[in-house]
Formats: C-alpha cells, sequence, structure tokens
C-alpha cells in the first residue's frame, strides 16, 4: 500500500522493524516447535503500537496515522505477509469492525481491545458447511434477561486465546450477532490445527448460554450491513497479507536466482527463467493493483465494495498459490525442504485461500453481482 505523509512513513517504518526484531520467521518456526499460537504479551506491544485502534473511530478510543484506518490497516497486514508473522490481528479487527458500528453498550470491550488486553474473534462458521455469514443454524432464544444460545461454531480463529467472540445466530427468523464471553457457563472451546504453523483455530460449543439484552450488537435491522462490513475487512486484510507474502517470496526467488549458478552462469540469465520471472512480476502487480482497489473501495464504503473485494479475493487467492509453487520449483530440490522458508509462506496462502470464501466462490460472486448491475442500468 502507498504511504502518502511522514506520519505513514513513520507508522510503516515502526511496523516493520518490530516485526522484524519481533516475529521473524525464526520466530514463527519457534512458535510452532514449542505448540503456540502468539504471545499475549506481543500482541499488546504490538496493540500498543496501533495495531488494534486503527478501524475505531476517536471518540471511542482509537484512530490512525492518516484518518483511513482501512488503508493503514492493510499495510499492517501487507507487512505481516513478509514473514507470515502470528498473532489476532484479523479476528480482533474484524470484530472491531462489527463493534464500531453499533458501539452502544460495547464501549468497555472496544476499549479492551484497543489496548491489547483482551482478543475476540468472529464465530461465523458452522461445522461442515461453507462460509454463509447471513445462513446461522446456531439459534438464540429471548429470555426474562436477555437471550439464550444453543450451536456450535468452527473455524474460529484464535478461539483458544479469546476472552470473547462474536457470535452469529438466527433469532426470531433474523439473523444477529452477540458478543460472548468465553469463560460463561456453557461455552466450551475445542482448540483445531491448521495447515499454517502458527495460525491457530477453535470449535466452540454453546450449550443454554445464558447472556444479558447488552450482548446483542446492533438491531436486526442493522445486522446484515454489520456482517457485510466485517466481510469486506476479513477480505482486505486476506488480499493484503497474500500481497506481502508474494513480495516477498518473489524477492527471495530473484534472489536466488542470481546467486545460483549452472554451467557458470546465474539461473536468472537463461532466458525461460526470465519468462517465468515477468510473468510472476506482471501477476503480483495485478495481485497489489485489486486489492488496493478493494481497499479503497471498502475505505469509502462504497457500493462496488461488495464486488471489488470478491474481484480482488478471486484474482489473489487463485494466483498466489501457482506463483509458489513456481517458486518452489525456481528453488529445486530445497524448495520442498522443511529447513526452507517457502513452505511457511505457502502454508499461509493455502489457508487463506479456503477462508471467507473460495475463489471460485467469488468468481460466481463477481458475476452475479456484475449481472445485478447490469440489469438495473
Amino acid at each position: 500500500m502507498t504511504t502518502a505523509n511522514p506520519e505513514q512513513l513513520l507508522f510503516a517504518s515502526t511496523t516493520q522493524t518490530f516485526l522484524e526484531k519481533q516475529a521473524s520467521l525464526t520466530h514463527v518456526r519457534g512458535l510452532h516447535a514449542s505448540g503456540v499460537s502468539f504471545q499475549p504479551e506481543w500482541w499488546q506491544r504490538a496493540a500498543e503500537l496501533g495495531w488494534a485502534s486503527l478501524l475505531v473511530p476517536e471518540e471511542l478510543g482509537g484512530g490512525s496515522v492518516s484518518g483511513d484506518g482501512v488503508a493503514d490497516l492493510a499495510m499492517v497486514a501487507e507487512q505481516i505477509g513478509h514473514t507470515v508473522a502470528p498473532g489476532p490481528l484479523h479476528p480482533v479487527s474484524i470484530v472491531l469492525a462489527g463493534l464500531v458500528e453499533a458501539p452502544g453498550g460495547h464501549e468497555q470491550t472496544i476499549e479492551a481491545l484497543v489496548s491489547g488486553e483482551l482478543v475476540a474473534s468472529w464465530a461465523v462458521y458452522e461445522p461442515a458447511r461453507p462460509f454463509a455469514p447471513l445462513l446461522a443454524a446456531t439459534k438464540a432464544t429471548r429470555t426474562d434477561g436477555g437471550y439464550r444460545l444453543d450451536g456450535v461454531k468452527d473455524r474460529v480463529e484464535a478461539g483458544a486465546d479469546c476472552g470473547a467472540v462474536l457470535v452469529v445466530a438466527e433469532l426470531d427468523g433474523a439473523v444477529r450477532q452477540f458478543l460472548v464471553p468465553t469463560d460463561i457457563p456453557g461455552v466450551t472451546v475445542t482448540a483445531q490445527d491448521s495447515v499454517d504453523l502458527v495460525k491457530r483455530y477453535a470449535r466452540v460449543r454453546f450449550d443454554g448460554v445464558e447472556v444479558g439484552e447488552s450482548a446483542a450488537v446492533g438491531t436486526a435491522e442493522q445486522t446484515p450491513d454489520i456482517v457485510e462490513r466485517q466481510r469486506q475487512i476479513a477480505l482486505v486484510l486476506q488480499c493484503a497479507e497474500i500481497v506481502g507474502v508474494l513480495d516477498a517470496v518473489l524477492a527471495m526467488t530473484n534472489q536466488w536466482l542470481f546467486d545460483r549458478h549452472s554451467f557458470g552462469r546465474p539461473l536468472a540469465s537463461y532466458q525461460a527463467l526470465k519468462h517465468r520471472a515477468a510473468d510472476m512480476k506482471m501477476w503480483f502487480e495485478a495481485a497489489r493493483a485489486t486489492t488496493a482497489g478493494a481497499v479503497r473501495a471498502v475505505a469509502d464504503r462504497s457500493p462496488d465494495a461488495p464486488k471489488l473485494v470478491s474481484v480482488a479475493k478471486a484474482y489473489v487467492a487463485e494466483r498466489a498459490p501457482v506463483m509458489l509453487q513456481d517458486c518452489v520449483q525456481l528453488h529445486g530440490g530445497i524448495g520442498v525442504t522443511w529447513e526452507h522458508d517457502l513452505h511457511l509462506f505457502l502454508r499461509r496462502v493455502a489457508l487463506y485461500r479456503a477462508m471467507f470464501g473460495s475463489p471460485e466462490d467469488h468468481h460466481r460472486a463477481v458475476y452475479a453481482l456484475s449481472s445485478e448491475t447490469e440489469a438495473n442500468a
């Protein structure tokens, strides 16, 4: 993402330095060896840098250096991609994107999330079902003092490390969201592994969980728009981080092609490999451009945002795994070893390809939204 003023440049530089010192690839491998997803104190330091405040307006204790929190957040995600860093940036940001749309009664939770004292995640997926945020099998029923929740959610990012989850559930025939602490009776959290070395997920079961009236986030009328906002933030974060992954891996591969010699010549001097490198550079710039377009549309709350985030996810998540596999091939035998860092990047991209809709899902969404636009023209 481009930076346009000294404050943004300083924020980008500080973020990069922090990640290089505190979230290197060696650090990621160490966390994996220890069976740890991320260290809470590490996330609090990241929050102190302002990572968790970017989508939160100043009157609620947040703010961003440029005044464009979505763009600043995408920059952080892109930097994270350079070292496939750990941490709950995505789930915390997605939850905050929802809470700030209807903050009434949730001011303390927002403050705790911004400070890094609390980690929360979006409980939207359900077992054996694809991503469909406005279709929930989890049920909410009204009680004298609030609501009762029954159901199961899975693929809840950082679920085992969360103090609260934002649960999508059906209430009286409409989709609603409820902020539920994970330490109250009836909530059972079971950790789930993923293909990524440090990204962890969880299955969360709700058995007659009782919450108060204040747990609801927004009204029934507001909820579809709030959920859509969260979906858009989730997708631009994914795409921005994948762009960061591609940037790092292409730099690593190009350096390898210049350093590695065959028959007395660097690999980069062979025309066939030059063509492959040129193709990947073209695909990378297209990935960066589609992501930038989606970030701008989401930041501006453009009517085109639903389509542009799907354009970005469809293109970036489809191209990136192909590019990374190419980079593995260009590294030769060393590229498929555990010791080489390439698989750390490939794992993160494979995970993001599947989460919040596959490229195929988003191709269909783009087609449907484009057809709708033409019909209304």
